[in-house]
């Protein structure tokens, strides 16, 4: 066992999966903020939380020593409400602290992975194929095809295929006006970055990748068949994007060193068995990465915030909380096989350890008591 997060960092690591087992505990969020300050003096020099990408790019802006304030860019740099928790509002002050006054290529960046959809749920790609139009100058009217924003956003244009708009004659048209953006976009590079400037640039591409992404999200929503199917082919579908956009922000941290990825164990950890559904995010990056992809699974004893009690003591987490006081890092080939827990609640969103997400990750964050065990 460690409390050290740099004896769990390969050598040639360039992404490193941080995963929680519930976005209700705080704790992992808030160990999270000291786990990065350490991999930061380390060299890594970026962070990629499971929140909308496009509202991110506010974040970056504010720590990078940006104009606004810490209550705006909480309240409208983060998607999933995740601008309300504490502990991202610590690691945002944090970050902009950290960059004053140290020059561009010592500086940490912000940046969200994840789109602006739900299983439930997706956002019209107006203000993505508006801004990507708008960056390049082009006159190009999209409103008759977009429509009402509300019809695609509303939960009935996922949950329902015969009410989705992803197949419509005007969306499959927006699919090609976008692609038709993408291709102007890296056709006219030399010429817009001049103009403007890489970070620019990228901030256009992701825009515009992202509108991309929500098309196809539509388009996939419009494919009937039994509703648990359907949600499995979203959550793919959902996965598939945070992957892309993982390895675009590798690409554009590539230079300057790693990357934190912190999420639910669900996208971040690896999935190698065959006939499954959907693949997460991590799964897709691990085998596009190899060596460079690393990941460690969050595990929880008992916390007062989800009514969760002390674990049996035959469970995996059980077994965790003899070895750890507070918290402590394992590495999951140290594990022992034992029992899945069932005493929790599945409306938390926790889901415990088992045998099957040991195989797949390379070591184990066991907090012992939630919040009060960082007290």
């Amino acid at each position: 066992m460690s409390q050290d997060i740099r004896d769990f960092v390969p050598p040639y690591c360039e992404l490193l999966g941080l995963g929680e087992p519930t976005h209700q505990e705080p704790a992992f969020g808030l160990l999270r903020n000291d786990l990065f300050a350490a991999l930061v003096d380390q060299g890594f020099r970026s962070v990629a939380l499971e929140t909308d990408r496009v509202s991110a790019l506010l974040v970056d802006d504010y720590v990078q020593g940006g104009a606004g304030d810490l209550d705006t860019v909480m309240s409208q740099g983060f998607s999933h409400r995740f601008g309300e928790l504490v502990a991202n509002r610590r690691l945002v002050g944090w970050m902009r602290e950290y960059n004053a006054g140290r020059p561009a290529d010592e500086r940490v960046s912000f940046h969200g992975f994840d789109a602006s959809t739900e299983n439930t749920s997706a956002a019209s790609p107006r203000i993505y194929l508006e801004h990507a139009r708008d960056y390049l100058g082009l006159e190009l009217e999209l409103d008759r095809l977009l429509g009402d924003d509300e019809q695609w956003s509303r939960d009935e244009a996922i949950l329902d295929p015969a009410q989705s708009l992803g197949d419509t004659p005007s969306a499959l048209q927006l699919r090609v006006i976008a692609d038709d953006l993408l291709t102007t976009l890296y056709a006219r590079a030399p010429e817009r970055i001049a103009a403007t400037s890489r970070a620019d640039w990228y901030r256009a591409r992701t825009h515009l990748t992202t509108g991309l992404g929500l098309l196809r999200y539509h388009k996939q929503a419009t494919v009937p068949g039994p509703q648990e199917v359907r949600i499995g082919r979203l959550m793919a579908a959902r996965d598939s994007l945070m992957a892309q956009n993982l390895l675009d922000i590798r690409g554009i941290e590539a230079e300057r060193g790693p990357t934190l990825v912190f999420a639910h164990n669900a996208h971040v950890q690896r999935m190698t068995e065959p006939n499954r559904e959907w693949y997460s995010a991590g799964s897709i990056v691990a085998e596009l990465l190899g060596e460079r992809y690393a990941v460690i699974a969050g595990s929880l004893g008992s916390s007062e915030t989800l009514g969760l009690a002390e674990p049996a003591p035959d469970t995996y987490e059980g077994a965790l909380q003899r070895g750890v006081t507070t918290w402590g890092l394992i590495p999951a080939s140290a594990i022992q096989p034992a029992l899945t827990r069932t005493d929790i609640d599945p409306r938390r969103g926790y889901f415990p350890l088992d045998q099957g997400l040991l195989d797949q990750v390379d070591a184990v964050l066991h907090i012992q008591a939630g919040s009060s065990a960082l007290e």
